[in-house]
């Protein structure tokens, strides 16, 4: 018999799941969603200038395949549409919206999930998966005074859009992807603009173009050379990961052509050093624009690297004792990407809290399964995020996975299948030493470490060898309950 399934979460993963398992001719399953609609992060994040930075034939389903991206680089709304359209009927009478999961515990003696939501209800479901990705939950900064500006002060992934930027002296704080992206977006808008750096990004210039009609209309109806684009742009990206995991010279390229772009657009010298980063390409996320750079030749736009000391009731003050003054404050601060299915709370065999377990850092047997945790599958989960490459590349690895261990449980008709911690034990020792070698640990701070110091986030190979270990579910490594 199937087992029941519950996958919480209705973005990439969730979604895709849920196409598989149709596809399969498998319905016993439930996705809970804690908002109105389907979509993630590209649901919530909604800010200016948002747009994906791996091209768009890459960045989609291969088993639900778009044939019709607009452009290389798809923007936010184009692909919540796609993931909109990926979610036919079928899929929607299986989706619970306005469903979050505030727990779930495991009960041997039923084997399966007892699973409460909000507002107070609880299900059952033999299979538990969480598809709650990694950028889900903003991270808001540490800074003194926070609570005391009476401006405007909101997240970029909670962008206001009903506060109206024009005219207004805005502070960004932080300078990753998000304000990369939305920063040359509103500066055009502003009085003033002013961007506070920790550290500057690695930036390269992105080869984004509208797709013309007549290569549109020949993916539609050759889909072949969508296929054969595709595979082009996987290819490059995986050698982008050699360079961050083996071989740091071939980073050298796009170190060159992000400095290059740099002098090319910053004439002002002492501007230009404070645009160079001090820390090795890739050691945080590296980012592409063709716009960020030239902003900061606006003579209304600003680059503060002066520490930020605390933000004050009417603006941000640096260390040097210079106040800021501004209407609005927006973090562009990332995201809590350490902390996995926070806040829901996850009890495993003996009591055993998923959060406890992880508090010196996440770890999964090929960032899926975890030892007395039994038929629990995390997709996105520790340690399989890429410095480079499609994140769907890699979902899809997982779900193949997942859908064999479904199909070992039904087979052996066992109540629950549970990790051997030896198995894990030994697999994340791999990955740690591996990780060791790579750029990311090169020192910097970026999401990808947490604050022992320890990458809980990054996969330490080639998406080609990830995929290779996910081909087939070993029973051999998971215990079996001798009471089935």
């Amino acid at each position: 018999m199937t087992p029941r399934i519950a996958i919480v979460g209705a973005g990439f993963s969730g979604i895709g799941l849920g196409i598989r398992l149709l596809q399969q001719g498998i319905d016993s399953f439930t996705i809970l969603e804690r908002a109105p609609g389907v979509g993630g992060v590209w649901r919530d994040n909604t800010y200016p200038g948002l747009t994906c930075d791996v091209p768009s034939h890459l960045y989609s389903l291969s088993f639900e395949p778009n044939h019709d991206w607009s452009r290389r680089f798809p923007a936010q709304a184009e692909i919540l549409d796609y993931l909109e359209r990926c979610t036919d009927n079928r899929l929607r009478d299986h989706i619970r919206f306005e469903a979050e999961v505030r727990s779930a515990e495991f009960d041997p003696e039923r084997g399966g999930w007892v699973i409460e939501l909000q507002p107070e209800e609880t299900i059952e479901a033999e299979v538990m998966v969480a598809a709650t990705g990694q950028l889900s939950l903003p991270s808001y900064p540490q800074i003194d005074g926070l609570e005391d500006f009476e401006g405007t002060l909101f997240h970029s992934a909670r962008w206001d859009h009903e506060y109206e930027l024009k005219g207004k002296r805005v502070a960004v704080i932080g300078t990753g992807a998000s304000a990369v992206q939305f920063v040359p977006e509103i500066a055009p808008r502003v009085e003033r603009l002013d961007v506070f750096q920790r550290s500057a990004p690695w930036v390269v210039p992105k080869p984004d173009r509208p797709y013309r009609p007549g290569e549109r209309a020949l993916y539609r109806r050759v889909p072949w050379l969508q296929s054969l684009s595709r595979f082009w742009d996987y290819m490059l990206f995986e050698v982008l990961v050699v360079g961050f995991t083996r071989h740091r010279w071939l980073l050298k390229v796009f170190e060159r052509a992000a400095l290059r772009h740099l002098r090319e657009v910053i004439d002002d010298p002492e501007l230009r050093a404070r645009l160079v980063p001090d820390y090795p390409l890739g050691c945080k996320r590296l980012v592409a624009s063709s716009v960020y750079i030239e902003t900061f030749t606006r003579p209304n736009v600003d680059l503060v690297t002066m520490p930020i000391e605390r933000i004050v009731p009417r603006g941000v003050r640096t260390a040097d004792g210079v106040e800021h003054e501004v209407d609005a404050i927006i973090l562009g601060t990332g995201f809590r990407s350490n902390e996995f299915l926070a806040p829901m709370r996850v009890t495993g065999l003996d009591g055993a809290d998923l959060n406890e377990t992880w508090r010196d850092g996440a770890e999964a047997y090929l960032g899926l399964t975890v030892a007395g945790f039994p038929n629990l599958y995390i997709l996105y989960g520790p340690n399989t995020n890429l410095g480079a490459n499609s994140i769907v590349y890699m979902i899809e690895s997982q779900i193949h996975y997942l859908l064999e261990g479904i199909e070992a449980l039904r087979r052996t008709g066992s109540s629950y299948l549970d990790l051997r911690p030896e198995v894990q034990t030994a697999y994340n020792a791999e990955v740690r030493s591996r990780l060791a070698d790579s750029v990311w640990l090169e020192g910097c701070r970026s999401w990808y470490v947490n604050e022992a110091g320890r990458n809980t986030n990054n996969w330490p190979g080639l998406t080609l060898e990830y995929r290779r270990r996910t081909r087939n579910f070993k029973l051999v490594d998971y215990r079996v309950p001798e009471h089935a």
